[in-house]
C-alpha cells in the first residue's frame, strides 16, 4: 500500500510538472491607412460586346467542385456577404472571376469597360449551383502616360 501511495504521489508530481503550457506575447499595433496616388491617364480603346460565362457546384455550401480553374486577379468582384466570404470560401466572387477571365481571354480584351455580371443560384439546400454571365465592351489599352 505504501508503495503504491509514493507511486501516486509521484506520477501526479510529473504530471504537474510536465503539463502544456502556452505563452501569449502581445504587440502593441495599430492599422496601416495609406494611399497611393498615381497621375496616370490610360488611352483606352473601346471595342464591341464581350461576354464571358462560368459556373461552380456547392456542397454543403463549402465544398467547390466543377468549377474552372482560371480566374483574373486584381479586382475585387464581390458576392455574397455572408460568414464565408472572409474565409475566402465565397463561390459567387470566384466564379465572377472565371467569368472575367473567359470573356477577356477570348476576345484579347485587356479588360471589360463597364462589365455587368448576371448571377443565378440555384439553391437545393445541401447542394447549390452559382453561374455567371459578364458582358461588357472590349476595352484594349493604346498607352498610358
Amino acid at each position: 500500500m505504501n508503495t503504491l501511495l509514493k507511486f501516486l504521489a509521484l506520477s501526479t508530481i510529473i504530471a504537474t510538472a510536465s503539463g502544456c503550457v502556452s505563452y501569449n506575447n502581445s504587440q502593441p499595433s495599430s492599422p496601416i491607412d495609406s494611399t497611393v496616388k498615381a497621375d496616370l491617364k490610360a488611352d483606352i480603346a473601346v471595342g464591341d460586346t464581350i461576354s464571358g460565362q462560368s459556373s461552380v457546384n456547392v456542397l454543403f455550401g463549402v465544398l467547390k467542385f466543377g468549377g474552372d480553374s482560371q480566374f483574373a486577379d486584381g479586382v475585387s468582384y464581390g458576392g455574397e456577404s455572408g460568414g464565408l466570404s472572409g474565409l475566402g470560401l465565397d463561390p459567387v466572387s470566384a466564379v465572377k472571376s472565371a467569368a472575367a477571365y473567359k470573356a477577356v481571354k477570348s476576345s484579347g480584351a485587356d479588360l471589360i469597360v463597364a462589365p455587368r455580371y448576371e448571377v443565378n443560384e440555384e439553391n437545393y439546400f445541401i447542394f447549390k449551383k452559382v453561374s455567371v454571365t459578364v458582358k461588357g465592351n472590349k476595352g484594349n489599352i493604346r498607352s498610358i502616360r
